[in-house]
């Protein structure tokens, strides 16, 4: 059982932590003693004997023995198990030593142990030509150059040594290097310990001798320092172009003239300004395609690998991960290269790690590989390297965006831990340098139709990490690769369907100023004019940038995806800028005329015209008098109630249901998958695997697809509505119009001073106030056509018409309207609510008189025509004729009065949902968040019309809002 009081904890050791005579105990992971004659062992996790002490047994940790030698033989044998005699002296483990040209041997050649030990030279004449190993245990054959030069193991005088090997006096060396690492972003230049072994042997021997891995190393330390280059500086760098220009006799590698016999391929030419030849003059031999039995989409990059030391590795595909510092699985890891994905790879990584796993670093020349039809043969094309920390004269010449001034180069590395190390290559670099970002760009070849590209570019930058605490730092890297084309002529045709497009807008919102001018009965142009011109063209702007970029949405959708030889590339996200500010100027113009349409439905005039006249006679008793009069009989206003509310009820109505609208393009995007189809790659699937690559959002793709969904789910909705909802279900908007007739009340419209609507609800059968039975029979009698038609001309049934008033007629309806609803005027001074509501009734009565003996010619000097709209007329939704003397009413079978309503701003509408919910989509990358907070505008939008509508309703019509319900 457990104490109540036991513990789990014990205190923390490190290995390093254990001083004097301690050592690590592995088991207790704490501190143990040794004992005596012991101390702690080079490792630190066991005990070893002192100096002058030899091995008796050893089990490991304190489980040794160790006794001392005797005087006559003080020295231990380097096994640390015998004692022996040291005739040359003692190391400071107590073991023998000899000199630098001598090798030491303590035993005999069948291995018995000799009681002393002997210092043996080896043979370094021309007979044998050895020398002591690294070891000093065995004589081995000295280097080579020592051999050539002086005929011995000695570079003697007046020969020259330089690190390990032998130069002849009269050899033409290259000039004394620099040692120096230039760690640029940090401001430090040190001498690297591996520069000060290897550089100046290694341009030497690569100059005299032509030694290939010296050649190579020499190129290694080269692109360690950035490639930099300078006309007086004789470090890595220099050093190599000092053996280019030395070795031209030579001759040329594969008929390249950058790559030099022998040498590595460091450089494309002596200076900047070749970049655009090398990645613009000649294409790729090998093309691409995405479908099809040639289907061709994946990038064979392969790399010649070498170490430091200029040792060729071996050959590797890029596949796998080999330059992506971040970890992942493979299938993402290689999904870098399939031709057409828009790769982005980005995390971060503790720099211990790196140091555990770069220990060593390794040199990448990278290229294509491709398969030539014509001779059955594989080939490879070099891939060029834009290094943005290349100087060049002290000047950082590929960090700008022109061309011209690239220095393009050929080998790569992703971590340096080896030039940063000082003094001693056992060290611990000072600095180390690891490739933050890697850039693989493809660009393909204008107007090509088979899937031609230009060579692709490899851009990498490197970043200077000072080791401090290596466990706690951590460095940001990245990996990408980037397609792009040349986007001028897209841009072009874009600018070109603006201006075309934009010039007709003005001239469309010129012609419905002109209309609006005439509406309003005003031939001047004033600032109002102006302002109203503005607001036109607002909207049919809005309409440019809306079809242009559902246009451009749609045609990148299209032959992006479903392009089999690849002819187009998506736009780069710094590309689609233009494209996000056409939506934004469409949303916002949108906005502009979606307000603008709220405000003048808003401040429509609108009156109920009641035909009921009375039925008989009622007695009344007449207050003042002492009697009782018969008058006419009351006429009901619940009829006219009735008719507000169901003008009431239809001001929102529309002709797609919003909420299925938004939830349907919801559940195509999110659920089906149409939201993969917006993704830069050139899959057509709409679902993927969780363990596939998941390329980022394309701006447009993403609109693309919303717009097409959008408009489809749109479209068919109104078809359904139209063709069978409201044929067979209901019509609301003709269901008012024959609710206004049973009702025997019109409804006089007037969107604009001069110009308006009617809906001519006069009842055939005189009376609609009646009972059930009569209802019943009246509409029986008009179903077997036993009474008139309900047209305001004899003999027709028109019943709806868009009316244009004289000025006349609107002077004496606004003389009338004033007394109906002036509130705030001399009739408040009575404080009388009731004087107040028997004005406005008087007013009410005069206006539905006024109205009715209009409608009824009854007014010569204010009288009408009826009559049809010429179809130019109709098109252009304007007026020619002018109402001088009478007023026109046009016969309007198409219900335009919905044109004051939501219903007849479907398009309106549509639109300025569909761009509020691309551009929350485009700020935020969020189908759900979008769709959520389109829904809320519709409802928040709607709740304004509805409430502001109601109130303009009960003001204009003196139908009290308590009865609107």
């Amino acid at each position: 059982s457990f104490s109540d009081a036991q513990s789990f904890s014990l205190p923390l050791r490190r290995p390093q932590s254990c001083e004097g005579a301690q050592y690590f105990d592995i088991a207790s992971l704490a501190c143990g003693q040794c004992g005596p004659s012991q101390r702690k062992s080079v490792q630190g996790t066991s005990c070893s004997c002192l100096p002058g002490f030899k091995l008796v047994s050893d089990n490991g940790g304190t489980s040794i023995t160790c006794e001392k030698c005797p005087e006559n033989k003080s020295g231990v044998t380097q096994d640390g198990w015998n004692c022996i005699v040291c005739p040359k002296g003692f190391t400071a483990e107590g073991k023998c030593k000899c000199a630098a040209n001598e090798i030491l041997v303590e035993r005999a050649t069948n291995g018995a142990l000799l009681d002393a030990a002997s210092c043996i030279q080896c043979e370094g004449t021309e007979s044998s030509f050895a020398t002591p190993n690294v070891l000093g245990n065995m004589c081995i054959r000295c280097e080579q150059t020592f051999i050539s030069v002086s005929r011995s193991c000695h570079c003697s005088v007046p020969n020259t040594l330089v690190g390990s090997l032998c130069f002849s006096a009269t050899g033409n060396l290259p000039p004394k290097g620099i040692a120096t690492v230039r760690f640029g972003k940090l401001g430090i230049t040190l001498i690297s310990a591996w520069f000060l072994k290897n550089l100046q042997a290694s341009a030497a021997a690569c100059l005299l001798y032509s030694n290939l891995t010296s050649c190579q190393a020499l190129g290694n330390m080269c692109v360690m320092n950035m490639n930099y280059l300078s006309s007086a500086s004789t470090d890595a760098c220099g050093l190599f172009q000092y053996v280019f220009a030395n070795t031209a006799g030579l001759g040329n590698v594969h008929s390249i003239s950058f790559w030099r016999q022998n040498l590595p391929w460091l450089y494309y030419g002596d200076q900047p300004g070749l970049a655009s030849q090398v990645l613009e003059t000649a294409e790729f031999p090998s093309s691409f395609t995405f479908k099809g039995t040639n289907k061709n989409i994946k990038l064979k990059f392969v790399a010649a690998s070498y170490d430091a030391a200029g040792n060729f590795l071996k050959w590797q595909y890029l596949e796998g991960g080999i330059i992506q510092l971040c970890p992942d699985t493979v299938t993402k890891l290689n999904a870098a290269y399939i031709f057409g994905t828009t790769y982005q790879q980005k995390c971060t990584i503790s720099v211990s790690r790196i140091l555990k796993d770069y220990s060593d670093p390794v040199f990448y020349d990278v290229f294509l590989e491709y398969f030539d039809e014509e001779d059955g043969q594989q080939y490879l094309w070099a891939v060029p390297v834009l290094n943005l920390n290349l100087q060049y004269n002290e000047m950082f010449v590929n960090r700008g965006s022109n061309m011209n001034s690239w220095f393009l180069t050929r080998r790569m590395f992703l971590v340096d831990t080896l030039s940063g190390r000082e003094n001693d290559l056992g060290n611990q670099p000072k600095v180390i340098r690891i490739a933050s970002e890697i850039t693989i760009s493809i660009r393909l070849v204008p107007n090509t139709q088979r899937g031609a590209i230009y060579p692709p570019l490899i851009t990498v930058s490197y970043i200077d990490v000072l080791l401090q605490n290596p466990s706690t730092q951590n460095v940001m890297v990245s990996f990408s690769v980037s397609y792009e084309m040349n986007q001028s002529d897209a841009r072009t045709q874009t600018d070109i369907a603006l201006g075309v497009l934009g010039g007709l807008a003005v001239l469309w919102s010129l012609l419905k100023t002109a209309g609006w001018k005439r509406r309003i009965g005003s031939p001047m142009i004033d600032l109002q004019t102006v302002l109203k011109f503005l607001l036109f063209y607002a909207g049919d702007l809005a309409n440019v940038f809306f079809i242009i970029t559902v246009g451009t949405g749609i045609y990148w959708l299209i032959f992006f995806k479903a392009q089999q030889y690849i002819s187009v590339l998506l736009p780069l996200p710094t590309q689609e800028d233009d494209f996000v500010s056409y939506v934004a100027c469409g949303f916002t113009l949108k906005v502009v005329q979606f307000l603008h349409m709220l405000v003048t439905q808003l401040t429509i005039d609108i009156f109920f015209i009641d035909w009921e006249r009375p039925k008989g006679k009622v007695l009344k008793a007449v207050e003042g008098e002492n009697g009782i009069k018969s008058t006419a009989a009351p006429v009901s206003i619940w009829r006219t109630y009735f008719i507000a509310n169901e003008w009431n009820e239809i001001q929102t109505i529309r002709k797609i249901n919003p909420l299925f609208q938004v939830l349907a393009v919801l559940f195509f995007l999110e659920v089906v998958g149409f939201s993969n189809l917006a993704l830069m790659d050139p899959s057509s699937s709409l679902s993927r695997s969780p363990e596939s690559y998941i390329a980022p959002w394309s701006r447009i793709l993403r609109y693309g697809v919303t717009a097409v969904l959008w408009l489809v789910i749109a479209i068919i909705q109104m078809a359904y509505f139209s063709v069978f909802y409201e044929r067979f279900v209901e019509d609301k908007i003709r269901q008012f119009v024959d609710l206004c007739c049973m009702s025997n009340i019109s409804v006089f419209l007037l969107s604009n001073r001069c110009f308006g609507y009617y809906i001519h609800g006069r009842s055939v059968h005189g009376h609609a106030d009646t009972n059930m039975e009569e209802m019943n029979m009246n509409l029986k009698r008009e179903a077997e056509n036993l009474c008139s038609q309900r047209g305001l001309v004899p003999n027709t049934d028109g019943q709806t018409f868009q009316i244009s008033i004289s000025s006349k007629m609107r002077q004496q309806y606004d003389r009338i309207h004033e007394t109906l609803t002036r509130k705030h005027g001399p009739v408040r001074l009575l404080n009388s609510s009731t004087t107040t509501f028997e004005q406005s009734t008087k007013a009410y009565h005069t206006m539905n008189k006024f109205l009715g003996s209009f409608i009824d010619h009854v007014h010569k000097e204010m009288d009408y025509i009826v009559k049809d709209k010429l179809l130019l007329e109709r098109i252009l939704g304007m007026e020619f004729m002018e109402p001088m003397e009478k007023s026109i009413f046009y016969n309007d079978e198409g219900h335009s009065f919905s044109d004051i309503l939501y219903y007849g701003n479907e398009a309106t509408l549509l639109i300025f949902d569909m761009l509020f919910f691309t551009i929350v989509d485009m700020a935020t990358q969020s189908f759900v968040l979008a769709a959520v907070l389109t829904y809320l505008q519709l409802e928040i939008f709607r709740f304004i019309r509805n409430t502001i509508g109601q109130k303009n309703l009960a003001s204009k019509t003196l139908v009290d809002k308590r009865f609107l319900i």
